[in-house]
């Protein structure tokens, strides 16, 4: 060996296994028959010429990073090429897409595909792969033949070299498990040569034998139990009969294809993971963004409004300061005509106090006797007033746009309590909102009396107690006395169990309209105060006006949603309040309220308490009560007068209708004496 030439070993060759080594040094083994000079010369020679070899194609070499699956991190094991033109290994792809019924996609690009894509080989790519293996176990071999210390030195460059364990000092090449120790090229060689020592399984060098050594046995490991997770040797398969076991080849096997298989479903699981994390990231600015659209179109809307409402006022705030112009440029005039007067006045003064200041008697009698003839008329000031028709009707403009816009805001509100009532435990064919007389709901009715009478009075009611709704069958044939809805009654009752604190959240200021009073009513503190007059009051002529009984309606309508307002009546007046359809009568018989099928009113005719509705009268108890509060439910079809101030809100009567149409507060006075007063509702601005 002291005249063997060393031969350097290449910068990086790859690892190579076991069976290559017992293959490299079994060809090794047949050229030390004759341990001679020429011997070595012609390995060194054969290892040069591959060096030679493997250097003159680069190309190969150097397309090991190139040829490795992105996958397994490995060299390509029968590759397959996706559409996208990327390789894998067909049996990572195959676990990679395992499970999947769509939504496949590259692994490497992230590609989508329609469908799974038929893998086919590449040929071409597994030539290659097996030339630069092929080419790799050569490089190997030579390498090994050449120089196992130089072997030794690459394979652990990072740690010291297992020294051989029959001298001590070189490093070992190859350890044996039969014999349980390392040995180096040259005790290595009775293992090659004798036949004794071929059945001895050799492995690369191992750093520490006892850690693979069984401490009962003393004996090494060979097989692995999968029951208890431990590696075992021979002797130890006696206490493991009823276990699962295999040779450690086998069960490193097992587990490496447990492990890929689930690093492969862990790569699926990040996939989808970042797939879902991008699919909440679109939504969320899909979400941004629908957002501030609806914000824009939202804010467009409101200027809008803001603009209407705008415009509205400035047409108002037009007319009264025109009306004002009016009024200024008469006293104008008048100021200017008076100023005319006065210089006129002071002018005569001062003659007269120059004629007092003549000595001469003459003189003086004359001036005396021509001022004496002069005269001045008293100065007149004819009455400007402003139009009150005009500053009544611009103001009640404004109250009725407000109103209108509060009872928009507020009526999202009322239709999501409403609801909640509504929709209790109530088969459809008991809808409130649906007749449940067996006739069509906008058919005309033919009552007793030959008049045609609205859909709204065939379901118009009246509910007391059992025996008030016989004797009210009796009275108002026109009336229906069948029983109220589930649904309807539900929600009558659940109106009737609120405390008056929570009716003012539907509080309505309900202010006179000055163009329905009757000629003999005298309207005051801000319209919200009715009484009679002995004399008439020289109302404009207005097609609105009540003009056969001293009645009066609200400004505001109600077409929607819950309204309640509060009327402050005396003791012993002869009064009435109620509910009535714009389109009632303002002449004749049928202008009366109660007494058409247009209103509904309880009348106090001095202690006689009474309901009318379609001129049927109906007597109701006596109450004390000097406020009335009315509670309108225009979606659920009821309106309910309630004595305020006694307990529990003791109902006084209540209606119960399909209205058509949109309804205003009325009011009726008969005597000189009667005074109604609407209370202002506090509730409405808290609302």
């Amino acid at each position: 060996m002291g005249g063997r030439r060393r031969v350097r070993p290449p910068a990086a060759a790859p690892p190579v296994g076991a069976g290559m080594e017992r293959a490299v040094f079994r060809k090794a083994s047949a050229s030390f028959v004759s341990p001679s000079a020429g011997s070595f010369l012609a390995v060194e020679a054969a290892a040069d010429g591959a060096m030679a070899a493997l250097e003159s194609e680069p190309g190969l070499s150097g397309l090991e990073e190139e040829l490795t699956c992105s996958i397994c991190l490995c060299l390509f094991s029968s590759p397959v090429t996706v559409p996208c033109g990327h390789n894998f290994c067909a049996s990572c792809l195959e676990l990679t897409w395992a499970g999947l019924s769509g939504g496949f996609s590259c692994p490497q690009c992230r590609a989508t595909f329609a469908g799974r894509p038929q893998l086919q080989k590449n040929t071409v790519l597994c030539r290659v792969v097996e030339q630069l293996q092929g080419r790799a176990e050569a490089k190997g071999e030579e390498q090994e033949e050449e120089n196992g210390d130089g072997e030794a030195g690459r394979c652990w460059a990072q740690e010291p070299p297992v020294s051989c364990d029959s001298c001590q000092e070189a490093p070992a090449v190859q350890t044996c498990l039969t014999c349980t120790a390392s040995f180096c090229a040259e005790h290595l060689r009775p293992h090659r040569d004798s036949p004794a020592f071929r059945d001895h399984q050799l492995c690369p060098p191992l750093r520490d034998l006892q850690q693979r050594k069984c401490p009962q046995h003393n004996r090494l490991f060979e097989f692995f139990c999968s029951m208890h997770g431990a590696c075992i040797c021979s002797l130890c398969l006696l206490g493991h009969k009823l276990c699962p076991t295999s040779p450690l080849e086998q069960a490193k096997a097992a587990a490496q294809s447990v492990l890929k298989k689930k690093l492969m479903e862990l790569h699926n699981q990040s996939e989808r993971t970042a797939r879902a994390m991008s699919t909440v990231k679109t939504n969320q600015s899909q979400s941004s963004e629908t957002a501030s659209r609806k914000k824009g179109l939202i804010r467009n809307e409101f200027s809008e409004i803001k603009a209407v409402i705008e415009e509205r006022e400035n047409e108002i705030m037009k007319a009264i300061t025109e009306e004002e112009k009016r009024v200024w440029n008469k006293l104008d005039y008048i100021y200017s005509v008076l100023g005319n007067k006065k210089n006129e006045i002071q002018s005569l003064k001062d003659q007269i106090e120059m004629a007092l200041t003549e000595n001469d008697d003459v003189l003086f009698l004359k001036r005396a006797a021509a001022l004496q003839k002069t005269s001045t008329k008293e100065a007149f000031v004819p009455v400007v007033e402003m139009d009150q028709t005009v500053m009544h009707s611009t103001y009640q403009a404004a109250i009725l746009l407000k109103e209108s816009v509060k009872i928009s805001v507020m009526q999202s509100r009322d239709k999501k309590e409403e609801a909640k009532l509504v929709k209790t435990k109530v088969p459809p064919a008991a809808h409130p909102n649906k007749p449940f007389v067996g006739k069509k709901p906008h058919e005309p009715h033919q009552t007793h009396k030959g008049k045609t009478v609205p859909p709204a009075q065939t379901t118009s009611q009246v509910e007391t107690d059992t025996k008030e709704k016989k004797k009210a069958a009796k009275v108002a044939p026109t009336t229906t006395p069948a029983a109220v809805p589930a649904s309807s009654k539900e929600l009558m009752d659940s109106f009737l169990k609120k405390p008056r604190e929570e009716l003012l959240q539907y509080a309505a200021n309900i202010t006179l309209d000055y163009n329905t009073a009757h000629h003999t009513l005298v309207l005051s503190e801000n319209y919200t105060r009715m009484s009679v007059s002995d004399t008439s009051t020289a109302h404009r002529h207005h097609p609105q006006r009540f003009t056969d009984y001293r009645q009066v309606l609200g400004f505001q309508c109600f077409k929607r949603g819950v309204h309640y307002w509060e009327v402050q009546l005396q003791q012993g007046s002869f009064c009435g309040l109620g509910v009535c359809y714009g389109s009632m009568e303002r002449h004749g018989p049928d202008s009366r309220l109660g007494r058409n099928c247009k209103s509904w009113c309880i009348e106090w005719l001095n202690s006689k308490i009474s309901s009318w509705h379609n001129d049927v009268e109906k007597s109701l108890p006596n109450t004390k009560a000097t406020k009335v509060g009315v509670l309108l439910h225009c979606d659920g079809g009821f309106v309910m007068f309630m004595a305020v101030g006694e307990k529990n809100n003791n109902v006084i009567y209540k209606f119960k209708a399909q209205f058509t149409e949109a309804l205003y507060p009325a009011f009726w006075l008969f005597s000189s004496d009667a005074v109604l007063s609407l209370s202002h509702m506090k509730g409405l601005s808290g609302h």
